[in-house]
């Protein structure tokens, strides 16, 4: 338990750490990769190099200084990264290693406002959230054992790979050992961690696409190419479309995460899906488990899938049949960059632009609905002020960004 001082020490900091953080962020992990490199692996590269990484721990430190004297309003933050922190394999024994570095990092980046005192409370305060963290990651994995009968990492065979657009790889995964998968949550996701030609490893999350209940498990996989000068291509993506074959063996965990398809309150309230590029992945297996859902088969259910081009949009063939299949669900498609042939009639579910109010009121209306949406940051930031904008209530939406978690936002 933090004294009062210590409490007060820390909130002070809040102003300091908010200006340099991302300095602290970025100090400390070039300190800890180059002393403790056995951790490296549990950090994706890209992020690193991107500076996404370093950005979502000076949000955190930052945000978790702001609640310091409230950690309840932080509850949502922390289960989300606990439930990352599970999947990766994330143990005890890395919490003092990463503390470690950080009241280092503090010392040596913010000089003179490191003072003895500063590291003392912060030395406390981080003891403090590694032991919120122990705790909900212990139980954690011990409801895995339960539930999935494995946790940490197990062997799982590809079976199939199927393209389902010119960017995004379908993996599906068996149980060597071939036990039943317990059906997971629609929206979960899993890690999956391979050894790469070159001889190193890669440990990616990857949203599950397939249904539940099926005997494997689903992957899709867009290739990242690098984006600008200086960031590299996707290692694992670029494995997985070039490499990875029927028959490869890599090592998954069970299923993680909390964007979950939660129970219908009102099956006469419209359930609406807006999913980016490879966000439809969780989105894909929530609509499986709402159309499957006998007792909300008359649920009206509305799927709108944002793409650039036909070429880039995934499971196109896939939604055609469950659009066909299922009278409740209108299916829209919409493209920002469409090629030549790409949009036709303005009745044929397919249209240019991006997803606004004119297209929510074609499709929605006033109608009190749940929304679900997942895509690149910059979408789900539009969306969210779109739809607050037509008085959509916070528990009405849920949402979930890519990569590393972006800040405690909620949380502030």
């Amino acid at each position: 338990m933090l004294s009062e001082r210590q409490t007060a020490v820390i909130k002070d900091t809040a102003p300091v750490l908010n200006e340099h953080g991302e300095a602290v962020a970025r100090h400390m992990y070039d300190r800890m990769f180059t002393q403790n490199p056995e951790v490296k692996d549990y950090f994706n590269p890209a992020h690193q190099i991107s500076g996404r990484q370093q950005k979502a721990l000076s949000s955190a430190v930052t945000a978790y200084a702001q609640h310091i004297d409230n950690p309840g309003a932080l509850t949502e933050a922390i289960e989300l990264i606990a439930q990352k922190h599970t999947s990766l394999g994330i143990q005890p024994e890395h919490y003092p290693v990463v503390g470690r570095h950080l009241l280092a990092a503090f010392r040596e980046v913010l000089g003179e406002a490191a003072t003895d005192e500063v590291i003392d409370a912060w030395a406390a305060a981080y003891s403090q959230l590694a032991e919120i963290f122990i705790d909900r990651e212990r139980q954690i994995y011990t409801d895995q054992k339960e539930r999935d009968g494995w946790n940490g990492l197990k062997p799982f065979v590809v079976t199939e790979r199927q393209p389902v657009s010119d960017n995004v790889m379908s993996v599906y995964l068996e149980p060597v050992d071939g036990q039943p998968l317990p059906p997971h949550k629609p929206g979960q996701y899993i890690a999956i961690h391979a050894e790469l030609p070159d001889g190193d490893t890669a440990l990616r999350n990857y949203s599950l696409s397939n249904a539940p209940g099926t005997p494997y498990y689903r992957i899709s996989v867009k290739r990242e190419d690098a984006p600008r000068a200086g960031v590299p291509r996707g290692k694992f993506s670029n494995y997985a479309h070039e490499r990875l074959a029927q028959g490869d063996k890599v090592r998954v965990s069970p299923p993680c995460g909390e964007f979950t398809l939660e129970p219908s309150r009102d099956s006469s309230r419209p359930l609406v899906f807006l999913a980016g590029g490879v966000g439809i992945t969780p989105l894909l297996s929530m609509l499986h488990t709402a159309l499957a859902d006998e007792a909300n088969k008359d649920r009206p259910v509305v799927f709108i899938q944002a793409a650039r081009c036909a070429r880039l949009r995934p499971f196109a063939e896939e939604l055609a049949v469950a659009d066909e299949t299922h009278d409740n669900l209108r299916l829209h498609v919409i493209y920002n960059e469409p090629d030549a042939g790409d949009v036709g009639a303005e009745d044929d579910g397919v249209s240019e632009g991006l997803i606004d109010d004119a297209l929510l009121d074609r499709l929605v209306g006033d109608t009190p609905a749940d929304y679900y949406f997942c895509g690149p940051e910059p979408m789900l930031i539009a969306l969210y002020r779109l739809l607050t904008s037509r008085g959509v209530s916070n528990d009405a939406m849920h949402y979930e960004f890519f990569g590393p978690a972006a800040a405690l936002e909620k949380a502030s």
